[in-house]
């Protein structure tokens, strides 16, 4: 009998407790927020336990929480977080109903617990789309360039290495606020050799105000460097591997330590990375005399690379209000092609080889800077009066070496004529020196800002091109070329910003640049070129932002903007590719200017609608096609184009699918328009083309998440080149280990090998397809660990005085 009576007690007992918490969500005007992330947390360590997102009326349930003292956390993009208070779930309190949260601008702190949230891996911003690198489980192991070619609006053409953003060149990079002051085609080397792992994250910026350089006619990209987030010593270490036909590695460690008035930090990265790229290239060339010239080139082009890349710095605090920082980073990239060979076969209009050029490349570049910062920063009050001044010296030098090799044969593989063999040097070396100093003054119903720069670069480049004739080296002096390049730009800025009411914010800004350049071009049996140019514009920005309702926020934008040309784009010595493809620099390149208009609309901090028009002037285009027909050669140099218009829209929106599911959409269409006159003929052409991102993010339970990414972009139109629809899909998934302190992520971009660029160029005589393909298939597994004290504080973010310059030299790699 007392069996009988104590199995029911002991059966009672056997299911496990399952509580639930439930709540809403109200804006600061009271009324539901959809889309707010929360997260359920342990109140005792803030470990997550579950989480959730708020639907159209503002309401949350977490289901299941075992017994414990929890807390509640809501966020969303815009507004501060907010954490309930701490409460308890056992037998006696199963269901727990809290009080509604409130997010809004106000700061809220809650000292006791330390919360780590992951922000999406696209966040539409008011004003910018972040790229939250270090959250992206598919862009670990990957390269700056790789995770930039999944960004809305980011296109990249790989066969010429360029960035256009929303279908316009001219993007400004900075890597934490400081112009890289590099070619477009080197800007993109370098990202292409920037390990993603030493990323925090990419914002784009597509109309900047008066306090940027004015440089940039289709926005600005700021790459923010992962920096330590925490007091006493600290640091990160980051391995990987990655094989897809040939193997890569990488790794990094990064170190924080602050103590008492001073704060060092620094870091280290290694990448090494073999890899290939295979093209096909047809041309029809007709002839003076009648006749046409069929050319069907592959080339394959194996590639190795190694590159280093150092960050150190130091601040101190002089005082509660003053701060001293000295900064040193460079880089050293080491990139070389051997056995590089292009194909060629040449036949007649009947179809028959009237010849079989064969060119064995060799390619040796070192390219090496390094750059350094003294920076201040005065706190005049306390109440937002900021003095900060830098002072920078950055110097770039480089090695680059070619040598060709080309047989001729015929149908037969006979030689028909001798061997040419020829080679090519070019030291060069740049500097930049520069200086900037900024002031914020508040006001009674607003702020001012204001500040100067001078900026100074010496380009200094020596092309030394030689001929093999019977077994000796023989300079070519007509080849040859010593280019130097000094330029001066002076500016000064005001921005005033201000709230007209409650509803409607305003800002202000000009900018004044002065410049003067001068660039030499001396070949032997030539007589001396220069070509100098002075002038003086005044970059006007208005920003107009107005709170239509809780929901509803609505930003018009303008601003005029210039792009010089790059350095190496202003050089004009001849790079060879093989006897019948070249590339040209152009000594009397012009710069180019952007008027811009864009309007955005802001739905819930979550929808962003953008559209814009830009109109740009003498627009440079760094891939004009040229032909020398009766010598088979075809071309490419920068030249000035009359004008572009620009017309785009971007549309970015959350889609919450499950508790579990949640999908990033990001669309972008644009419009461009070519008007100009080239060789004698008008060159008028438009295209309609979009491009999309998609991201995936999965919680698969016991401590793994995974995504699923894909992006695609329609067919386009790169000045001269029509481009064919392109895009790829990445995978992967990861865990954290080791108490939390370990991270081991998967991923495979790219696995059906998707990406390739295709695109042709059809004007005049000038008629050629070209196909290229890259190893874009590679997996790679990465493994981060972060160790000591994680309560230090990061180093301060700044922006140094040579923001502009630094992105017009070079990196010397590909």
């Amino acid at each position: 009998m007392a069996g009988l009576l104590t199995c029911p007690a002991a059966m009672a007992q056997t299911p496990a407790f399952r509580g639930k918490v439930n709540g809403t969500v109200l804006n600061a005007s009271a009324k539901p927020l959809e889309f707010a992330t929360m997260m359920l947390l342990k109140a005792a360590d803030s470990t997550l336990v579950k989480g959730a997102v708020t639907n159209a009326a503002g309401a949350y349930e977490f289901e299941g929480p075992g017994e414990g003292r929890y807390l509640v956390m809501a966020s969303q993009v815009g507004y501060r977080k907010t954490y309930s208070e701490a409460f308890i779930l056992d037998a006696s309190r199963p269901a727990v109903t809290l009080p509604a949260l409130q997010l809004n601008e106000e700061t809220q702190l809650l000292k006791e617990v330390t919360v780590v949230t992951k922000k999406p891996f696209i966040e539409q911003q008011i004003d910018r789309t972040v790229i939250n690198v270090e959250n992206s489980i598919v862009a670990s192991g990957n390269t700056a360039l790789e995770v930039l070619e999944k960004a809305p609006g980011v296109t990249i053409d790989r066969q010429n290495d360029q960035i256009q953003l929303k279908g316009k060149q001219g993007v400004i990079v900075l890597i934490d606020g400081k112009q890289t002051y590099l070619s477009a085609q080197e800007v993109s080397n370098l990202l292409k050799n920037t390990p993603s792992d030493n990323i925090e994250k990419i914002e784009i910026i597509t109309n900047p105000s008066s306090r940027y350089d004015a440089a940039g006619n289709s926005g600005i990209i700021n790459i923010r460097m992962k920096k330590n987030q925490n007091s006493g010593t600290n640091g990160t270490v980051i391995a990987g591997v990655g094989y897809g036909r040939f193997e890569k590695a990488n790794g990094s460690l990064r170190l924080n330590h602050r103590a008492g008035k001073i704060n060092a930090f620094g870091n280290y990265s290694y990448s090494h990375r073999k890899s290939f790229q295979e093209m096909e290239l047809n041309r029809v060339i007709p002839q003076p005399d009648g006749s046409v010239t069929y050319f069907d080139q592959t080339s394959r082009r194996p590639n190795w690379f190694d590159g280093h890349n150092y960050r150190a710095g130091l601040d101190y605090f002089l005082s509660k209000k003053s701060t001293f920082g000295v900064l040193v980073t460079g880089f050293s990239n080491d990139w070389n092609q051997d056995n590089a060979l292009t194909n060629t076969v040449m036949r007649n209009a009947a179809g028959e080889i009237t010849l079989r050029p064969t060119t064995a490349v060799t390619v040796n570049n070192l390219w090496t800077n390094v750059t350094g910062n003294l920076n201040y920063k005065y706190d005049l009050n306390g109440k937002g009066r900021e003095f900060t001044a830098d002072m920078d010296y950055s110097r770039f030098d480089g090695k680059s070496f070619n040598q060709l090799f080309t047989s001729f044969t015929g149908a037969s593989d006979q030689e028909i004529r001798p061997a040419e063999e020829t080679r090519n040097g070019m030291p060069s070396a740049i500097g930049i020196w520069a200086f900037k100093a900024d002031y914020t003054h508040p006001l009674k119903k607003g702020k001012l800002e204001g500040g100067v720069k001078s900026s100074y670069v010496l380009s200094d480049n020596n092309l030394l091109f030689d001929n093999r004739l019977d077994g000796a080296w023989m300079r070519v002096d007509s080849n040859s070329n010593h280019f130097r390049y000094n330029e001066n730009i002076n500016a000064v800025y005001a921005n005033y910003s201000t709230k007209l009411n409650k509803k409607t914010s305003l800002q202000a800004g000009l900018r004044l640049e002065h410049t003067r350049s001068d660039g030499v071009s001396e070949t032997v049996d030539k007589p001396t070129k220069s070509v100098f140019r002075e002038y003086v514009n005044l970059f006007p920005t208005l920003f107009l932002s107005r709170q239509l309702d809780t929901n509803n926020v609505l930003n018009l934008s303008y601003s005029r903007r210039i792009d010089r040309p790059n350095y190496q784009d202003l050089n004009p010595f001849v790079f060879y590719l093989d006897p019948y493809t070249y590339q040209q620099g152009n000594p009397y390149l012009k710069p180019q200017y952007t008027h811009s208009f864009q309007l955005t609309h802001v739905y819930k901090n979550a929808f962003s609608t953008s559209i814009q028009y830009s109109r740009t002037s003498d627009v440079i285009v760094r891939e004009v096609p040229g032909q020398i027909a009766s010598e088979n050669k075809t071309f490419i140099m920068a030249n000035n184009l009359a004008t572009q218009d620009n017309l785009n829209l971007t549309v970015s929106f959350p889609v919450p699918v499950r508790k579990w599911w949640t999908i990033q959409s990001n669309f972008t269409v644009f419009y461009n328009q070519y008007d100009t006159e080239y060789l004698g003929e008008r060159y008028n052409v438009d295209v309609l083309a979009w491009n999309a991102y998609i991201a995936n993010n999965f919680v698969l339970g016991k401590g793994f998440t995974g995504e699923l990414a894909g992006w695609y972009n329609s067919a386009g139109l790169f000045g001269f080149f029509q481009s064919q629809p392109m895009g790829a899909f990445s995978l992967g998934v990861q865990k954290q280990v080791l108490s939390k302190k370990g991270n081991l992520k998967l991923n495979v971009n790219d696995p059906l090998w998707l990406n390739q660029f295709r695109g042709r160029t059809s004007f005049q005589d000038i008629n050629f397809n070209i196909q290229s393909r890259w190893e874009s298939r590679v997996a790679r597994v990465t493994f981060t660990y972060n160790f000591g004290n994680q309560n230090v504080k990061a180093a301060r973010q700044r922006s140094t005085g040579t923001e502009a310059e630094r992105n017009r030299a070079g990196s010397g790699n590909n």
